[in-house]
């Protein structure tokens, strides 16, 4: 069988079909676990929401960009001034009387003379062109929703021609894709909107928006958003169907660093409520990662998307505790955090009691009221908080953590709280140590782990096995990844998460981090998911997440299969699904020997007779990269017996889908 395209692991996905009879109960022999152990962490890292899954193409559309987030930039960053016909003016960043006190600058164009000649075949006005970021990816037919906020200055009445175009080099007219028209007629902030169709395909497009009447404008919040979109609100279509793909159960959000605003001070802590309103109602924020986050892509989007998909939204929260690693303190002695007085605590308290609200209150509640203005009147129904992300467990975040922890529990008891362990969450670690200290101390219901390791760690450690199972504390292991991209460390992170399923009891949630990474602005290697303008590039790790994803289940039998000779490069699994009626057999062999296993499913007694096996394979070096991709998951329809013996070529990761 060939590779799979992206559209054909779609199918593929698709070919796994949920049965629609009764629930059974499970055989015995198993043991009960958790149905959520595959889910997604998203952090706005490597361009993954600007340029990434927020599909807007116009980059510093507010023209908020600034000398605090990188050296050199400013509000006409990703913008240039064009004058075609010879005509001329100059332009003027402003941020007397804005749209909103949360969106400060714009950009005021003073028209001074206008090109002696006009029509569609040549080119004249002042104006702005935008590259976009790496230029603006377009499709011939396709619909492309211009808008911008204009109010006229000075002068009579502004036409503004509004143009798709394909730039052909200094002294040459660009090549007409799409435009339109549009006459700002008054003094005070509008909203304008054009749509505009290309002609034909560009890679490398540009907006321009060109004055054609002398005087002065000011121009904010210009915008370019594909019609087609993720079921229509707003996120690129090809990433988010590659998330969709994974069946992910839940979603964390938006960090990471990112939650606590990295070492810049709390004036940069991510505050939802900056999020949700319209769009020139948000405070942009300096992404702790260098560069600018325009949060088009906010809380709002998180949860609409986790809806869509079908994932448990689990935000994260900060607690008045910075990050101790920012500007170099991972590598001090003694690293820096900062707190905020226990007297301002409140603040960060009711951050959290008016998220609830805002995600699951009635719409007659004040925050309630807020969500169904922006367009979803029924709740969200929020099950999951996080607070605070990978902090040391200073005493100062323990006394920070327990206040929160407190008045949210009484609050809400409802909610599901969950903690963290701080950076590399293994036995000995003091942050570790102490956060599971914490964790018994209060009961708390679920703690978050966090481990980057090379492929060594992810073939021989067994963590869990050893973890105590009378502890009322759940673990999400919400961070980790081998430190490579090669089907080998998939195959790794294969091992380990087969060994999570044995402790599917202990283990409650999983999510491999990072997940995006935009092509020549990636901050962190690997990532599960690499993307350019055209399309998205599937590690693959992101195969075996997918995997694991399709083959989630509520029941563990770990007799079922026998590895010959089986060490700590083999691993298997057989998952019962009883809700979808689901059984899935998981077998590894990370070795360069083929195994033989023999399979027992003697218990399961109304299996059908043909079943759906995937197969992921190559050679251990391979790797799939922005030139090639070979690695990609086989799949077929075979006939199951109960009982069988089976090959495991080497480097190899088998799953069988059986309906029951």
């Amino acid at each position: 069988m060939k590779k799979l395209t992206m559209m054909a692991a779609m199918m593929m996905v698709a070919t796994l079909g949920v049965s629609a009879q009764k629930p059974i109960t499970a055989p015995a022999g198993g043991k009960a676990i958790s149905d959520e152990l595959i889910g997604i962490f998203f952090e706005d890292i490597s361009s993954a929401a600007d340029g990434g899954l927020y599909a807007e193409l116009i980059q510093n559309g507010s023209f908020e960009f600034n000398p605090t987030e990188r050296d050199g930039w400013g509000p006409g960053t990703a913008w240039r001034m064009i004058r075609p016909g010879h005509s001329t003016g100059y332009l003027e960043p402003l941020s007397v009387n804005p749209i909103h006190q949360y969106n400060p600058t714009y950009m005021r164009l003073h028209i001074e003379r206008v090109g002696h000649y006009y029509d569609y075949s040549g080119w004249t006005g002042f104006g702005l062109q935008n590259d976009g970021f790496d230029g603006i990816s377009v499709k011939a037919g396709a619909k492309y929703q211009f808008s911008a906020f204009l109010r006229n200055v000075k002068g009579e009445a502004k036409q503004v021609r509004v143009a798709l175009v394909v730039p052909q080099g200094w002294g040459k007219d660009p090549k007409l894709l799409a435009d339109a028209t549009v006459d700002v007629t008054t003094s005070d902030w509008k909203k304008y909107e054009a749509q505009l169709t290309p002609s034909e395909d560009a890679e490398r497009a540009a907006l321009q928006v060109l004055v054609l009447t002398k005087g002065t404008v000011d121009v904010d919040m210009i915008s370019l958003m594909p019609e087609d979109t993720y079921k229509g609100h707003g996120l690129r279509k090809d990433l988010a169907e590659a998330l969709e793909a994974l069946h992910p159960k839940f979603m964390r959000f938006p960090g990471g660093c990112v939650v606590h605003g990295g070492g810049d001070g709390f004036w940069n802590t991510y505050r939802w409520k900056t999020t949700v309103g319209p769009k020139e109602q948000r405070r942009s924020l300096k992404n702790t990662w260098g560069y600018h986050q325009s949060m088009g892509l906010g809380y709002f989007e998180y949860f609409q998307f986790c809806e869509d998909v079908g994932m448990e939204p689990l935000p994260i929260l900060p607690c008045g505790v910075s990050c101790q690693g920012a500007n170099g303190g991972w590598g001090m002695k003694d690293q820096a955090q900062d707190w905020v007085p226990m007297a301002e605590m409140d603040e960060w308290v009711n951050e959290a009691l008016d998220l609830i609200e805002w995600a699951n209150g009635d719409v007659n509640t004040k925050w309630g009221r807020v969500r169904a203005e922006a367009g979803h009147p029924k709740p969200f129904n929020l099950k999951y908080l996080g607070i605070g992300n990978e902090e040391r467990i200073s005493p100062e975040f323990t006394e920070r953590f327990k206040y929160m922890y407190e008045k949210i529990r009484k609050a809400h008891p409802e909610i599901i709280i969950v903690g963290t362990a701080g950076p590399g969450s293994h036995p000995g670690n003091p942050d570790f140590e102490n956060g599971w200290k914490l964790a018994d101390e209060i009961g708390l219901p679920i703690l978050d782990e966090h481990y980057y390791e090379q492929r060594d760690y992810f073939l021989k450690s067994r963590q869990y096995d050893n973890y105590p199972r009378d502890r009322k504390t759940k673990v999400y292991l919400g961070e980790y990844a081998a430190k490579d991209k090669k089907l080998i460390d998939a195959l790794a992170e294969g091992l380990y998460l087969l060994h999570v399923e044995r402790n599917g009891d202990v283990v409650c949630m999983t999510s491999y981090a990072p997940l995006f990474a935009r092509k020549n602005a990636t901050n962190w290697n690997p990532d599960l998911i690499y993307f350019d303008n055209q399309r998205p590039f599937l590690t693959c790790s992101y195969y075996v997440q997918q995997m694991f994803g399709q083959s989630s289940g509520n029941y563990y039998y770990g007799d079922c299969v026998n590895i010959e000779g089986a060490d700590n490069l083999q691993g298997q699994s057989v998952i019962l699904n009883t809700k979808t009626r689901q059984l899935f057999v998981k077998m590894c062999n990370a070795s360069g020997d083929k195994k033989k296993a023999s399979i027992n499913l003697s218990r399961f007694k109304s299996m059908k007779p043909m079943a759906t096996k995937t197969v992921l394979s190559g050679q251990p070096d391979d790797e799939n990269n922005f030139e090639k991709q070979p690695i990609a998951p086989q799949v077929n329809t075979v006939k199951m017996k109960k009982k069988m013996e089976v090959e495991l070529e080497p480097y190899s990761f088998v799953m069988y889908q059986i309906n029951l």
